[in-house]
C-alpha cells in the first residue's frame, strides 16, 4: 500500500506539473493546445537520446528545456497567420508529426520499441531510498512550478495574458502584441511540460511513442476542467483527482468480475463521467479562477 500511495503522489506530482503548463496556456491565456503532450515528449525523447548515448541525466534535462522552449517558440508564431481555432488544430497535427517521427526513427528513437532503460539520478539506490527520492523531487518540481506561474500570473504579464484571452481586440488596441505575448509564453510554458516529461521518463527508465498519444493531452485538459481552469492550484488539485482515479482503477479487476483487457476501457469511461459530470454540474471546477475586480467608484 506505501509504495502504491509513494507511486500515486509521484505521477500526481509530475502530471502536476503538465496540468500547471497547460493552464498557463489554455486557462490563463486562452491558448488551446491540443498538442501539449508534444513538450512533455520533447523532455522525455532528449533524456532517453542523450541517456542512450552515454550523457548525463542533467545534461538530457537541459536539452529537453531548450529544444521544447525552441519548439514552443515556433508553435507560438504560428500565430501571426492562423485564427484561435485553427491554431489548436495546427498544435494538435505537429504533436502526431512527432509522434509518428519517434515511432519510425529507429535509430534515434527506438522506433516502436522506445528507450529503455534511461538512468536517472536515484538509479543504484534501493527501492525505498530511490521511491523518497523521486516524490521528494517530484514534490519539489512541482512547489517551483506553482511558484512560477503564480508569480507569472501576479505580474502585469500575467494581467495582459488574461486580456488576451477575454478581449483580444482590445489588448492590441492597447498596443499588447498577440503573438509575442503568445510566444513569450510559450517558451516558458513548454519547459515545464519539458521538465516533467525528462522526469516522468527516468522515473519509469523508459519513453515511447504510445506516451505520445493524443489521449494524454485531453487527460491534462480533465485535469484542468476538475480543478478548475485558470487556477494553478485547481491544476494541481485537478492532476491529483484524476491521477487517484486513472491509477486506482487499475486494481478495479481485483474486486469485480472483469476481464483484465477490459479495465483499460472501464479506467477512460471513468474518467470521461468524471469529466462529463464535471462540466454538468461544477464547470468552475474544484478551485474556480479569481479575477481582481476593479471598483467602478475609484
Amino acid at each position: 500500500m506505501l509504495d502504491f500511495l509513494l507511486y500515486l503522489v509521484t505521477v500526481a506530482a509530475i502530471y502536476g506539473l503538465l496540468a500547471i503548463s497547460l493552464n498557463l496556456q489554455a486557462g490563463v491565456s486562452g491558448l488551446l493546445n491540443f498538442g501539449h503532450v508534444a513538450f512533455f515528449g520533447v523532455g522525455a525523447y532528449a533524456t532517453g537520446i542523450v541517456a542512450l548515448h552515454g550523457g548525463s541525466w542533467i545534461l538530457g534535462v537541459l536539452v529537453g528545456i531548450v529544444a521544447a522552449a525552441a519548439l514552443g517558440a515556433a508553435v507560438g508564431r504560428l500565430g501571426r497567420t492562423l485564427a484561435a481555432d485553427y491554431w489548436a488544430i495546427v498544435t494538435l497535427a505537429i504533436a502526431e508529426c512527432l509522434r509518428l517521427i519517434a515511432a519510425n526513427e529507429t535509430e534515434l528513437t527506438g522506433g516502436a520499441q522506445g528507450i529503455g532503460g534511461i538512468p536517472g539520478p536515484f538509479t543504484g539506490w534501493s527501492n525505498t531510498a530511490a521511491a523518497v527520492g523521486w516524490i521528494v523531487t517530484a514534490l519539489g518540481l512541482l512547489a517551483a512550478g506553482w511558484w512560477l506561474a503564480e508569480r507569472l500570473t501576479a505580474i502585469q504579464f500575467g494581467r495582459v495574458l488574461r486580456l488576451l484571452r477575454e478581449q483580444p481586440l482590445l489588448a492590441e488596441s492597447l498596443g499588447h502584441s498577440v503573438t509575442g505575448a503568445k510566444v513569450r509564453l510559450l517558451m516558458i510554458a513548454a519547459p515545464i511540460a519539458a521538465v516533467g516529461g525528462s522526469v516522468y521518463t527516468m522515473y519509469i527508465s523508459f519513453i515511447g511513442p504510445n506516451q505520445l498519444l493524443p489521449i494524454e493531452t485531453f487527460l491534462i485538459f480533465t485535469m484542468l476542467i476538475v480543478g478548475g481552469m485558470g487556477n494553478t492550484s485547481g491544476a494541481v488539485l485537478g492532476a491529483l483527482a484524476v491521477q487517484l482515479v486513472y491509477t486506482g482503477t487499475r486494481f478495479i479487476k481485483d474486486y469485480l468480475p472483469i476481464p483484465e483487457d477490459s479495465a483499460g476501457s472501464i479506467r477512460l469511461l471513468l474518467i470521461g463521467l468524471m469529466l462529463t459530470a464535471f462540466l454538468m454540474f461544477k464547470p468552475s471546477g474544484l478551485i474556480p479562477e479569481r479575477l481582481r475586480r476593479v471598483d467602478a467608484r475609484h
